[in-house]
């Protein structure tokens, strides 16, 4: 059975496949599953306060670790593949005369738009926006947004091509 721990609100339109050895902990405002979206075995859901809505036709692979905390919109058709953790929230360091568990954190949020693949072990931070048609890299670490149709790779992660040089067209991609 998926286990749920639950405060708050849980809807999941019919899904193609949610495993039974899930687990969602609901201690926020809501989980949003659109229908035919896979979360596999393992797949750690948490909000932490905030939301996480995962669109239409998604998948989510083994041993992801998703967070809600600002808040996660994932669009439809993104595939996220295993080991993948996705965190809308940042520790604050900023005065090294207190200790990092007492000055707080961002939680600006993240969103990743419709027909995004996500490589394997990817790591996303707070405040991130990942554009149409991207793709990201095995093992990338995305700390600043992403324009719609590149590929990235690295830590962190850059811009390796484009996927429709025509999208681009007069825009800088040293903004992102």
């Amino acid at each position: 059975m998926v286990v749920v721990k639950r405060k708050g609100n849980i809807q999941i339109e019919t899904p193609r496949t949610i495993s039974l050895k899930s687990l969602f902990y609901c201690d926020g405002k809501y989980i949003k599953i659109g229908k035919n979206t896979i979360v596999r075995e393992y797949a750690y859901i948490r909000l932490y306060g905030g939301s996480v809505e995962i669109g239409e036709d998604c998948s989510i692979n083994p041993f992801c670790v998703i967070y809600g905390h600002g808040g996660l919109f994932i669009g439809n058709n993104v595939r996220i593949a295993a080991h993948c953790t996705i965190i809308p929230a940042n520790h604050i360091y900023k005065d090294p005369n207190k200790p990092i568990s007492q000055q707080g954190e961002t939680r600006l949020g993240i969103k990743i738009h419709d027909d995004v693949w996500i490589g394997t072990g990817v790591r996303i931070l707070d405040g991130v926006e990942i554009g149409e048609g991207s793709v990201v890299a095995a093992g990338s670490v995305v700390v600043k947004s992403i324009p719609p149709y590149s590929v990235v790779a690295g830590v962190p992660a850059k811009i390796i091509k484009k996927r429709k040089i025509n999208d681009m067209a007069g825009e800088s991609i040293d903004n992102y």
